[in-house]
């Protein structure tokens, strides 16, 4: 019976804190509107585009790094099977598929993770351990207007940016295997891959990128709004922001590509 209980309490937490994902998101929806230029918010633009230079130009280096060392792998792993089938043209297929469809979005993600998904949950849970959010309430500003929404929108735009440089990344990585195994020069290769890529591809990797932006800036903002406790509750906080943010796009990522699998052939 203990451990009956056990599960059915976690379940319980987790049904709730999916709940609470939701609230939050409809919320911050509603409200994602007011960043804009023209809204005469100037502090909430200006605070998006900081939010963009944090999240998305900084994050750049380590995306395209990552994404072409992960194309490269792939090309090189794939060749060495499809060489005993005489098929090497085929890792232009593969290569060019694999990182438009799930790869490319997946490397940024995780990056972002990792590198801002973090920071903005450590962010939010210093701010509710040093009473800076209940300050801001008691002036009457919202916190999910003030901390959230800048970010959300900076997540929405630099996300997809950084998931097309890392696609193009891996793709180019993948073109120096075959310059150097078929004879191929880099603007053959491109010139084959754009034209083996459907929309379908380009449509899916963006997609995805949309919804693992707003799984991870949200994630990681509920769980900095949640914490309890000084600097320790910051650091548990920050851990399970990653770990949720990890799991979350992994099942976001296989909810997508069914989806596109079974309705969009």
């Amino acid at each position: 019976m203990a451990f009956l209980d056990s599960v059915g309490r976690y379940s319980i937490q987790q049904v709730e804190y999916v709940g609470l994902l939701a609230i939050q998101f409809w919320h911050a929806s509603r409200l994602l509107l007011r960043i804009n230029p023209f809204s005469g918010k100037r502090l909430r633009w200006r605070r998006a585009i900081a939010q963009m230079a944090e999240i998305g130009v900084r994050a750049l280096p380590v995306v395209c790094l990552i994404s072409g060392a992960t194309g490269l792998i792939l090309a090189l792993q794939s060749g060495a099977e499809l060489r005993k089938f005489g098929a090497m043209e085929v890792v232009i297929n593969l290569v060019g598929t694999t990182m438009t469809r799930e790869l490319g979005p997946l490397v940024a993600a995780l990056v972002v993770i990792g590198r801002s998904g973090s920071a903005i949950s450590a962010e939010v849970a210093t701010m509710v351990v040093t009473d800076e959010i209940d300050a801001l309430r008691t002036m009457a500003i919202d916190p999910i207007d003030f901390v959230l929404v800048p970010k959300s929108a900076a997540m929405l735009v630099m996300l997809p940016s950084l998931t097309v440089l890392a696609v193009f990344s891996g793709i180019l990585a993948g073109g120096m295997f075959t310059y150097f195994t078929l004879d191929m020069t880099i603007a053959m290769y491109l010139r084959r891959t754009a034209e083996i890529l459907l929309m379908r591809d380009i449509v899916s990797g963006l997609v995805k990128a949309v919804v693992f932006g707003t799984i991870i800036v949200h994630v990681g903002c509920l769980e900095g709004f949640l914490v309890t406790g000084g600097p320790e509750g910051v650091g548990r906080s920050t851990t399970s922001a990653v770990v949720k943010s990890i799991f979350l796009v992994v099942l976001a990522d296989l909810i997508c590509t069914g989806f596109f699998y079974f309705f969009w052939r």
